[in-house]
């Protein structure tokens, strides 16, 4: 069995909330009885792309299991690079693929500077298709990127959704080793299927945006009052994908009904 969890749109801002709500999220996820085999972040890692909001992350995401992280619409590409992975800064898309034993992982960097909807370029699908064509004949692969590639009854986030996702369904849906797609950028916990294969929308640490029946703009769109929430992904000796979502309260763990 290979764990992984995964952590979306924690928004470091420079305030206490949302450093405290992440490293509450660390610290149960190192508190499990069997950790996680790697934590995923899947983009909006900050709330406007400074240095400083970096460090909050990099400070908070600490952890002494590998911890992979791909940008969102919120996040900038050259302080990403320079202020949380330490490399030199570029302005190109932030692609990566990872080993966790027989499982890899691929992050697709959906970001487009300077606006909220994604795109994967050329240049990414040109990358994906040599990762896919590295990895094992014989393991799954897990697709990740920050804007969900259909439609998600979210008012807010289906118009910055990802652009031309065709593409991308093409790629997933003729692969038979992958097992899934992981996305965030919608605040909400969320599966549905993606050509074919199972969708998972990871929850944000930071908020939660409502669907179609929730969300009655200006003053009720996005709620700060739920505690943060992830989801913790298994992928069975089948290579089956099954996704538990969970609420880390910031109270605490309660072993005891209260009174």
């Amino acid at each position: 069995m290979i764990l992984a969890a995964q952590l979306s749109d924690t928004h470091f801002d420079l305030s206490a909330r949302n450093t405290e709500r992440v490293e509450a999220v660390m610290g149960y996820l190192a508190d499990l009885p069997r950790r996680p085999d790697v934590i995923l972040v899947t983009g909006d890692i900050t709330d406007s792309g400074t240095p400083e909001q970096y460090a909050q992350a990099r400070t908070a995401l600490r952890a002494d299991i590998p911890v992979y992280l791909l940008p969102g619409n919120h996040d900038d590409r050259a302080n990403f690079r320079t202020d949380l992975l330490g490399v030199p800064a570029a302005t190109t898309p932030i692609n990566s693929v990872h080993r966790v034993g027989a499982l890899t992982v691929i992050l697709l960097d959906s970001s487009v500077p300077g606006e909220p909807a994604g795109l994967l370029g050329e240049d990414t699908f040109d990358w994906l298709l040599a990762a896919l064509a590295d990895a094992p004949a014989d393991g799954p692969v897990l697709i990740a990127l920050h804007h969900p590639p259909k439609p998600l009854f979210s008012p807010v986030v289906d118009v910055i959704a990802l652009a031309d996702p065709g593409r991308l369904a093409a790629v997933v849906s003729a692969d038979p080793r992958v097992i899934g797609v992981l996305t965030g950028h919608a605040h909400s916990p969320v599966a549905t299927t993606f050509a074919g294969k199972p969708m998972i929308t990871c929850p944000s640490t930071a908020s939660v945006l409502g669907g179609a029946w929730e969300v009655a703009p200006p003053h009720r769109v996005m709620d700060y009052a739920p505690d943060p929430a992830i989801a913790l992904h298994v992928i069975d000796e089948s290579f089956s994908l099954t996704t538990h979502f969970r609420t880390v309260a910031m109270g605490g763990w309660l072993a005891e009904p209260p009174a």
